[in-house]
């Protein structure tokens, strides 16, 4: 018979909420996280998230199953559940024909399946035009010459 001793350690911590793979972390469906959340890795949501999200530099997916109340900070943002809140994305966001989202979006680039649910302000960011690079003489120069006076 086995008999346990004062120095045995039994392991009851309950399995991780988060799962990480491969530079990709996966809330479960089963999980629900009420808070921040900062990462420097891509993160699927699966289960419930309500507060704050930033992944800068880095993609935010939101599954079939996710539910998302949140303001979010990412470089990409791929829409397949439910979201409610604001997002600034650095990237493209891309809601699929699964998703049902309200808010705002601020992004370079966006796309929407045929299907998907919208209701949003959207604001799509322009790059930066491009001003020629002036050739040859200043202004001033072109107008009086170099040996003339104003």
């Amino acid at each position: 018979m086995l008999r346990k001793t004062k120095n045995e350690r039994i392991d009851t911590m309950p399995a991780p909420a988060l799962v990480s793979k491969g530079g990709k972390t996966v809330i479960g469906e089963h999980i629900s996280i009420e808070g921040g959340i900062r990462g420097k890795e891509t993160l699927v949501i699966e289960g419930s998230v309500k507060g704050k999200i930033q992944l800068e530099n880095h993609h935010l997916i939101i599954g079939p199953k996710g539910k998302v109340e949140a303001e979010i900070h990412a470089d990409n943002v791929t829409i397949s559940g439910r979201l409610f809140g604001n997002v600034n994305a650095t990237g493209k966001v891309e809601i699929t024909k699964e998703a049902d989202f309200s808010g705002e979006i601020k992004a370079k680039r966006i796309s929407v399946e045929d299907g998907a649910y919208l209701k949003a302000v959207i604001e799509l960011e322009r790059e930066p035009e491009k001003k020629p690079i002036p050739t040859g003489k200043s202004a001033d120069q072109v107008a009086f010459g170099p040996g003339k006076k104003s």
